[in-house]
């Protein structure tokens, strides 16, 4: 871990306390639906989404309502509240992926919110075969855990002390999965400092940036856009997110300067 990482601080608390703003981008998501239904669409391949921290499927409904009226047979992780990665919960994890895959007979994309997409990407890690692709949505996976405004929450939920290394089940988790990886975040996340939230970019690695809070991530239109426009790609060729002309309005250049 470089001193950078090791040196971040978690987000401001002014931008803790806008973290409110996800509501908003709720009622947002749903004004906007109609013209979301004509986002990109795929090959209808199957999709596991994973819930952040304390959260359970209820908070990606909206996300997975969508997509499954894109054509993709979506599910939740089935495990009910994400209490940290407590005994048993990664077999049962690798088991539901297994589940699906062997369901669907084809590979499985994730989808993963906060503490759910360093999930995604592990398990991608660890059964590559059976992955098509990992998506993150505001996912501190490549900066000190302590690095965010949750640290505490997880350490109470999973009895567990932040700086234990349980979560590299599939390996170091800055290091990318070797399936097509999407990070998706926001230099006004409240929760998690955003320099934690983002890859370094290669052949199969990207992020995308948004403007919203990381408690709305989820539900936020552009957030949804992207999702779905990453699952529309075909999967012998993986494309970029391209944000030219009228996505540049919605999607800052990630490369800018801090």
């Amino acid at each position: 871990m470089s001193a950078t990482a090791e040196t971040l601080k978690p987000p401001s608390r002014t931008l803790l306390f806008l973290e409110w703003r996800a509501l908003h981008e709720l009622g947002a998501f749903a004004a906007t639906w109609p013209l979301l239904r004509f986002a990109p669409r795929g090959d209808g391949q199957p999709v596991l989404v994973i819930p952040g921290l304390v959260a359970s499927d209820v908070s990606t409904r909206p996300l997975r309502a969508f997509l499954n009226s894109h054509g993709y047979p979506v599910h939740g992780w089935g495990l009910g509240r994400n209490f940290g990665l407590r005994p048993g919960v990664q077999d049962n994890m690798v088991a539901r992926l297994d589940e699906l895959y062997r369901r669907h007979e084809r590979k499985i994309s994730i989808v993963g919110w906060s503490l759910g997409g360093i999930y995604a990407r592990q398990l991608a890690k660890l059964m590559p075969q059976q992955v098509r692709q990992v998506i993150t949505l505001g996912s501190p996976f490549a900066g000190h855990p302590r690095a965010t405004n949750a640290w505490r929450i997880y350490e109470l939920a999973s009895g567990q002390r932040v700086d234990e290394r349980d979560l590299q089940f599939g390996g170091p988790l800055a290091e990318p999965p070797p399936v097509p990886t999407t990070a998706i975040y926001s230099r006004t996340d409240g929760v998690c400092a955003w320099q934690c939230c983002i890859d370094k970019e290669a052949p199969q690695v990207e992020n995308i940036e948004v403007e919203g809070s990381h408690c709305g991530l989820g539900h936020h239109p552009a957030a949804v856009y992207a999702v779905a426009d990453r699952l529309a790609q075909p999967e012998r060729d993986w494309q970029p997110f391209d944000r030219s002309g009228w996505r540049s309005a919605f999607y800052p250049d990630p490369r800018r300067p801090a």
